[in-house]
């Protein structure tokens, strides 16, 4: 849990920055983007439990 919150406080502290900057956010915009890469990251995690559950 303290890694979920670290990475979100940095990733906060990086949006800041990119907008005081006026650079462009380095992440998706919109909340589909978001949720696209949640969603690579979930299947991801599946797959590798499925490989185990296989394995065994």
């Amino acid at each position: 849990m303290t890694e979920v919150l670290l990475a979100t406080f940095t990733g906060f502290i990086v949006g800041v920055l990119f907008s005081f900057l006026k650079l462009p956010i380095p992440a998706p915009p919109v909340l589909p983007g978001v949720m696209g890469i949640v969603g690579v990251y979930l299947g991801h995690e599946a797959f590798q439990l499925l490989i185990k559950h296989l394995a065994s």
